[in-house]
């Protein structure tokens, strides 16, 4: 087996494996559509209380009407969230915080991908790294008490372009140098550290929140569209050729099929804390869902903590 292969058994995820959820409250960022929306369905169907933070809240308003008609019944609402601003993470927290309802599930799943040219959060960070990692950190720091209060599983999710990331420590906000599959790279590199260092750290200080993450393969979601056409005065090429190999079936799956490690991840029993899961198919494009071997770009502990301090730092958000 190779360092970037996967583990001997595999784990196959069907729908009748997740548990009843019945009393349990689920938090999805990106929930408005593609993996986010899915995996609302899903929890929604399975009992669960589903809250989906969106950034429009039109499309929050659709995901509602899709998740009710999946699952005729289900409590599911959304609040304000745009992980690309500091203050709305904050406001986001106060208000869940206010709310006092223990958090059972969180799967950070929200995120940009490749915009063509260097764009900043709200508060001047790289657009991917920004969104991708540091919104998403400073998240999960301010609802940990509800997170504690629950007992919680996260489920962070990364890409298996965090196998190609590095991380520039003299320039993470890529300022002097901007690519936008290697900034994309490095942010799914950063969450995959953060999911991991975060299972560390809970173990080491009795928080008694699981941690873990996934990957969900290439899978047809609007993140193809949405960020490679950012600041494009004419479209790119790259959503068409997505398109087109997802309806020959090759190195392309539906996001039905693209949720499943996630899902295995946030709610099967098995499913353990500090573990990474993804597709077992070819170069983990497709398949089933299976432990995968972290990547040799995510191993190293010290680099992990290393991220975790500047992280804190940066969104002065402290676990």
């Amino acid at each position: 087996m190779t360092d970037e292969g996967r583990r001997d058994v595999e784990v196959v995820v069907l729908d009748e494996t997740v548990g009843d959820l019945t009393g349990k409250l689920a938090v999805v960022t990106g929930g408005s559509d593609g993996l986010g929306l899915a995996l609302a369905r899903r929890l929604a169907r399975a009992g669960a209380e589903v809250v989906l933070p969106v950034r429009n809240p039109a499309k929050g308003d659709a995901a509602l009407d899709a998740v009710r008609a999946a699952a005729p019944g289900a409590t599911v609402s959304t609040r304000r969230l745009d992980l690309a601003s500091l203050d709305s993470v904050a406001a986001l927290a106060d208000t869940l915080l206010g709310e006092g309802r223990p958090i059972h599930l969180l799967i950070n799943n929200a995120g940009v991908m490749a915009p063509p040219t260097r764009h900043t959060t709200a508060d001047g960070f790289e657009l991917q790294f920004g969104t991708n990692h540091l919104g998403h950190f400073a998240l999960t720091g301010r609802l940990l008490p509800l997170l504690r209060a629950g007992r919680a599983r996260i489920t962070t999710m990364s890409s298996s372009a965090a196998r190609s990331g590095r991380l520039d420590w003299d320039d993470l906000q890529s300022t002097r140098r901007y690519g936008a599959v290697r900034a994309y790279n490095a942010s799914k590199l950063a969450t995959l550290l953060f999911g991991l260092e975060f299972d560390r750290r809970s173990r080491v200080g009795g928080w008694g929140v699981t941690s873990n993450v996934a990957h969900p393969g290439t899978t047809m979601t609007n993140l193809y569209a949405s960020g490679p056409n950012l600041g494009r005065s004419r479209p790119s090429p790259h959503h068409a050729l997505m398109s087109r190999l997802a309806r020959w079936g090759v190195l392309v799956q539906s996001v039905d099929a693209g949720l499943r490690p996630a899902l295995y991840a946030a709610t099967s029993e098995r499913a353990q804390g500090g573990r990474f899961y993804g597709p077992d198919g070819l170069g983990q494009f497709t398949g089933a869902p299976t432990e995968l071997t972290v990547y040799r770009a995510a191993r190293s502990a010290d680099d992990a903590a290393r991220l975790w301090v500047v992280s804190a730092r940066l969104v002065g958000v402290g676990f």
